[in-house]
């Protein structure tokens, strides 16, 4: 039977991982996990449903009976709903960190992400996923980058979406954030003592990737 292997990309918000993680699959073959589009999705279903998203006794009651599916194609589907545009938006981007703190939903989704993860190799984005959702990770990257230069990216990357947005509040909200994401109870944001960091502030997209590849090689054999 052919070794399967998890990569594990965490990082701050903004940071690229998402767009390097989905390079990094491509380039390898397997099956790229966006937990990030999961929580975004649960989000939207509370907000959708006119629940308080600070409120856990409100959140959790969207969970029973949801499906969450991600399409090859990036298609991000809700409960049978197109989804993949309206996560994005900054109602959904300004909550989704309060949803994410709370434990069971947390359990909820990390155990899709398992689950996928025993059955195919997979490469994973989050904030806790080389600390909590898969310890045993072959590769564990630690992906950061400046406020100023996440919030640049996303600032643009909302600009190509045709998502209304201003620099000064994308700015506010990666600050934002980062406080909530490192200072939740359950599996906070932090690098895990075997993830090896990688500072791209000065990187481009392309660099990234190959950098991952060059240390997935490194650590596993495995060529793009």
């Amino acid at each position: 039977m052919k070794e399967t292997y998890s990569i594990a990309i965490d990082g701050p918000a903004a940071a690229g991982k998402s767009t390097v993680a989905k390079r990094v699959a491509k380039a390898l073959n397997y099956t790229y996990i966006d937990t990030g589009a999961m929580y975004r999705a649960v989000t939207y279903a509370v907000i959708k449903a006119g629940l308080d998203p600070q409120n856990e006794e409100e959140s959790i009651t969207v969970l029973p009976g949801m499906t969450i599916d991600l399409l090859e194609d990036g298609t991000v589907l809700c409960n049978g709903e197109d989804v993949t545009k309206v996560i994005r938006t900054p109602l959904v981007s300004g909550n989704v960190s309060y949803i994410a703190a709370m434990k069971p939903i947390r359990l909820a989704l990390v155990d899709m992400q398992r689950e996928l993860a025993n059955k195919r190799s997979v490469v994973m984005d989050g904030r806790d996923i080389g600390t909590y959702v898969l310890p045993d990770a072959q590769v564990k990257i630690f992906q950061i980058a400046s406020v100023e230069c996440r919030a640049k990216r996303r600032y643009d990357e909302n600009v190509s979406k045709g998502i209304p947005t201003s620099m000064e509040d994308v700015i506010e909200d990666v600050k934002k954030r980062d406080y909530i994401d490192s200072h939740r109870d359950f599996a906070p944001l932090k690098q895990a003592e075997d993830a090896i960091p990688l500072d791209t502030s000065e990187m481009n997209i392309e660099e990234v990737v190959n950098a991952i590849l060059s240390i997935i090689e490194e650590k596993t054999g495995v060529k793009a």
